[in-house]
């Protein structure tokens, strides 16, 4: 069994900073991508930052210069560097992980729970 363990979230001012982490629970066979996703109250859910196998990253363009996904692979957690917040960014965020957990398995999307992250002044 897969999880992943989200923690960081909170309340912080515009201009502000957070970092989020998301621990996974077991090493991967294979993993293609650890990604943070983040869906605000009545909108969906949006892919906000991607790191790849190879360490390729991706960005949504609402977050290009202000956020930053980094990942430890010998802690087994992916990391969400949030800065200049701004309201707007207002949401639970959401790690997930694409892959396999051992050789004969097929890819899979595994999701944490969430954490809030809440911009306000």
């Amino acid at each position: 069994q897969v999880q992943l363990v989200e923690s960081g979230g909170g309340l912080v001012q515009p201009g502000g900073s957070l970092r989020l982490s998301c621990a996974v629970s077991r090493r991967f066979f294979s993993i293609i991508s650890m990604d943070w996703y983040r869906q605000a109250p009545g909108k969906q859910r949006e892919l906000v930052a991607r790191i790849t196998s190879v360490g390729r990253t991706n960005y949504a363009d609402s977050v290009k210069g202000r956020f930053t996904i980094s990942r430890d692979n010998a802690k087994n957690t992916v990391y969400l560097q949030l800065n200049s917040l701004k309201p707007e960014d207002t949401a639970v965020y959401y790690c997930a992980v694409e892959g396999a957990t051992t050789w004969n398995e097929n890819n899979n999307r595994y999701w944490g729970q969430g954490t809030q992250v809440t911009v306000s002044s």
